[in-house]
């Protein structure tokens, strides 16, 4: 999934989410709500940050949840933010991603 958000692939990113899932900030509000709401909302900040990139610095799986380490830049040579997802899955797609910042 990395792979298709550093490419701003928003459609082959959401086909990764069940049609239920959203994006959150971590035990709040949801930024995104449903996998055509995720698919909108990245195409939209991709438009806004086009050369939006995420390096994963470690990651972690335990049980159903991943949690990905990442370091986030809008463009190059810019400023960076870190940030912690929480991914939880029904099956083998994404239902819900928490982020803490």
């Amino acid at each position: 999934m990395i792979a298709l958000y550093n490419a701003q692939d928003a459609d082959g990113y959401g086909e990764h989410m069940t049609d239920a899932a959203c994006e959150a900030t971590y035990r709040g509000a949801v930024i995104r709500d449903g996998k055509e709401g995720v698919r909108s909302g990245l195409k939209a900040m991709f438009a806004q940050f086009p050369q939006n990139k995420a390096e994963i610095l470690r990651s972690y799986v335990l049980g159903e949840a991943v949690v990905l380490h990442e370091d986030v830049s809008r463009a190059p040579d810019g400023e960076t933010f870190e940030v912690m997802s929480i991914y939880s899955f029904v099956g083998d797609k994404v239902d819900r991603v928490e982020f803490i910042r």
